[in-house]
């Protein structure tokens, strides 16, 4: 088998049309490589410069209302992931920009794909679109025309007739081709960890790790499928014709389809109805019988007893920031339930497409890629949970100050000073662990897994179709 693998790479070697289509792609792969970390670095030196400046607008505050503070808030930028060079996955189309501040839980803005000119918006080069889609094609044609020569030369029934085992023909072409995919795959990986060897951790490699295993297999599952196919069909063309037939389906077709459907299996309510309903909730209560007027009511009976005075104006404290920190609250709740409904509507629309990759791999590795790449629709609510806790320790903090500061109950015009605000921590973002998120990409793995062995059995099938050659 080892012989017909060397035979087949010194043939790959000599071929000056593969070497030309390598080099291409290898210089093609470093420029959206260069350009995207060029882009990561200038986003993240934007966001750095913002975030320095809004901080130092922030501790400069000299005097000012806790309320009013809460009000005037700040800004949240979502820091570009590392690995975005890969895979930048949803984090183009999402938003990067996040205005924190009382009363509201703001939508994140600014994504990269609203402010690109209208001739942009078919698409960027992208490294996940060479590996996806480029590669896998070269990888096709070339498993293809591996059979095809050797069948039209007659050297196929020549080894036949010498005696060699099948299955070693057929494993070894497989291999060898796989072993060029795998080839560039570790070349494009490479590249990518030199240009950023300076910010590589732990976390980080085991990322990659599974990244190069999802495409790995992915790469074996379509170069053993186009080997069979041209064994199995005595025609060349029609052997051709169906793997990018079933190429085409799998890329553009299904995943089309599979989405449209899960979208409707699992409905996302409109924006309008979404915050209609919140707002609803807040106003009347989240079962409709505890509205407003008279939560504060029941608050203002609970602070009295508390205190133990008969009116508002007799509590040494001040019951507007005590009032402002129940409504956070309340909203707090609120926001608990309706944006738990929404991830839970999009966590059955994950699982679900998920499943179809027991029907498409490319399904199962796209989920992996932008997954391990860190940059999928799951992070990105990580993301926002985080920046929400952050929000609610920020207004609870300004509120408690306006209630336990030193004012008095409608003293509006009291004003905390500057070392306050300045003591008050800026948002940290925390990036997810891989080890906390890697079972919701178990289920991709398994199916690309489970590709590699059906595709081994064809392989197998395929050694007896070659017997009868």
């Amino acid at each position: 088998m080892w012989q017909i693998i060397k035979n087949e790479w010194h043939l790959l070697i000599r071929s000056r049309a593969l070497l030309t289509v390598s080099l291409g792609f290898v210089l093609t792969f470093l420029v959206s490589v260069f350009l995207g970390d060029l882009q990561s670095q200038k986003q993240n030196k934007k966001y750095k410069t913002a975030k320095e400046h809004l901080r130092e607008k922030w501790e400069s505050i000299e005097e000012m209302n806790p309320h009013g503070a809460a009000h005037y808030g700040t800004y949240v930028f979502k820091p570009s992931n590392l690995l975005s060079g890969l895979d930048e996955g949803v984090n183009s189309i999402t938003g990067n920009v996040l205005r924190v501040e009382g009363h509201v839980q703001n939508e994140i803005v600014h994504s990269e794909a609203s402010q690109m000119q209208s001739i942009s918006k078919f698409g960027k080069l992208k490294s996940s679109l060479l590996l996806q889609y480029i590669v896998p094609l070269l990888l096709i044609f070339l498993a293809f025309q591996s059979i095809n020569s050797e069948k039209q030369s007659g050297r196929l029934k020549l080894m036949l007739m010498q005696g060699q085992n099948p299955a070693n023909i057929v494993f070894a072409k497989t291999l060898s081709i796989w072993l060029y995919g795998i080839a560039l795959l570790i070349l494009s990986i490479l590249v990518y960890t030199l240009l950023n060897l300076n910010h590589i951790y732990s976390d980080l490699i085991s990322r990659m790790l599974f990244f190069f295993i999802s495409y790995g297999l992915y790469y074996y599952a379509l170069c053993g499928l186009t080997i069979y196919f041209s064994i199995r069909w005595k025609h060349t063309s029609l052997a051709l014709t169906s793997m990018l037939g079933i190429w085409i389906i799998w890329t553009i077709f299904f995943p089309n389809i599979l989405m449209s459907s899960v979208e409707k299996w699992h409905k996302l309510p409109s924006r309008a109805t979404f915050n209609t309903a919140m707002k609803n909730d807040r106003s009347k209560g989240l079962d409709g019988h505890n509205p407003a007027d008279e939560r504060r009511k029941h608050l203002e009976e609970q602070v009295l007893k508390q205190y133990k005075v008969d009116s508002l104006s007799q509590l040494p404290i001040n019951f507007d920031g005590i009032l402002m920190q129940e409504d956070e609250t309340y909203g707090n709740k609120v926001w608990d339930k309706h944006f738990g409904e929404l991830r839970n509507v999009l966590k059955q629309q994950k699982q679900s497409y998920q499943l179809g990759g027991v029907l498409n791999p490319f399904i199962s590795l796209q989920n992996a890629s932008m997954g391990f790449a860190g940059n999928d629709n799951l992070h990105h609510q990580e993301f926002l949970v985080q920046v929400e806790t952050f929000r609610r320790g920020f207004i609870k903090s300004l509120n408690d100050k306006h209630a336990y500061g030193g004012s008095k109950t409608g003293d509006w015009g009291w004003k905390a000073n500057k070392s306050f605000y300045k003591s008050i921590e800026d948002f940290q973002y925390q990036p997810t662990a891989i080890s906390s998120v890697f079972s919701h990409y178990i289920v991709d793995l398994v199916f690309l897994l489970f590709w590699g062995f059906i595709v081994s059995i064809l392989l197998i099938l395929g050694t007896k179709k070659m017997q009868i050659l």
